[in-house]
């Protein structure tokens, strides 16, 4: 099975400076809709069969222009929603960076809750099964390996990657994952193979290719294209859904994307 996790795009709440969360309303920004248009043309000629996304407004229209050229209902699921940054959500990142809380993120993501939110632990026991679970579930109904979709959000998406990689939750700040970005991951049903991470432009085609299904591994890695940082870059901390959040320790201007 292969699931392509997909970053919503640019929202107002990136250009904004402002932790999203699970705010209403937030909607992709011009930049975000044509992000999800691009990845729309990117992906419409791999053989996805299932578009699953986060039921907030800017990932549901991320995956819009996708599931209409492949002709897919596109399929919410709440496992797959932002974090709950509970007392944080909305607030300026420019704020948030002086709380304690906010270097516990970064350094030892396991042991942070967010005020009256979630723990990170929490968001990746949640995310990591709705995966497998959605997994197991088209592979019954179809009987072979399934390409499809996740779209969901970034803190959501590198809790899933660690669990990918096996390496603990504390380093998944060391991942990036920009807006409108893909990372694949192929499970097998021995072990998940990461195939790509934070791709915002590389050609996808070698994902047409199925996996072996009789061997019980899988397939071997397609070969990574340079990534690129482009103006969406993803700061350390909690997932802004900012371009580029602050470090604590290394402080320096908000350029939300």
């Amino acid at each position: 099975m292969t699931v392509i996790l997909l970053r919503h795009g640019v929202s107002t709440s990136n250009v904004a400076g402002t932790l999203a969360g699970r705010s209403p309303g937030v909607d992709l920004t011009d930049r975000g809709r044509e992000q999800a248009q691009a990845v729309a043309d990117r992906l419409a000629a791999l053989p996805i069969e299932h578009v699953v996304h986060s039921p907030l407004q800017r990932c549901a229209q991320t995956v819009a222009p996708l599931a209409g050229k492949l002709g897919l209902e596109p399929e919410p699921d709440e496992a797959l929603l932002e974090v709950d940054y509970g007392q944080w959500t909305g607030r300026p990142i420019r704020e948030l960076v002086g709380e304690p809380l906010w270097r516990v993120v970064q350094q030892h993501a396991s042991g942070a809750v967010f005020p009256e939110g979630e723990g990170l632990a929490q968001v990746q026991f949640r995310a990591v099964a709705a995966v497998r679970a959605h997994d197991r579930r088209f592979a019954a109904a179809a009987g072979r390996d399934v390409l499809w979709v996740a779209c969901t959000h970034g803190d959501v998406i590198k809790s899933i990657l660690a669990d990918a990689f096996g390496i603990h939750l504390d380093g998944f700040q060391r991942l990036a994952v920009e807006p409108a970005s893909l990372s694949v991951v192929r499970y097998a049903p021995t072990a998940p193979s990461v195939w790509r991470v934070n791709d915002t432009g590389t050609d996808l085609s070698a994902l047409m290719a199925k996996p072996e299904q009789h061997s019980g591994q899988a397939a071997a890695p397609i070969p990574g294209g340079e990534v690129t940082p482009g103006d969406d870059a993803t700061g350390s901390g909690p997932d802004t859904d900012n371009g580029d959040a602050d470090r604590p320790d290394s402080p320096r201007p908000d350029s939300p994307s």
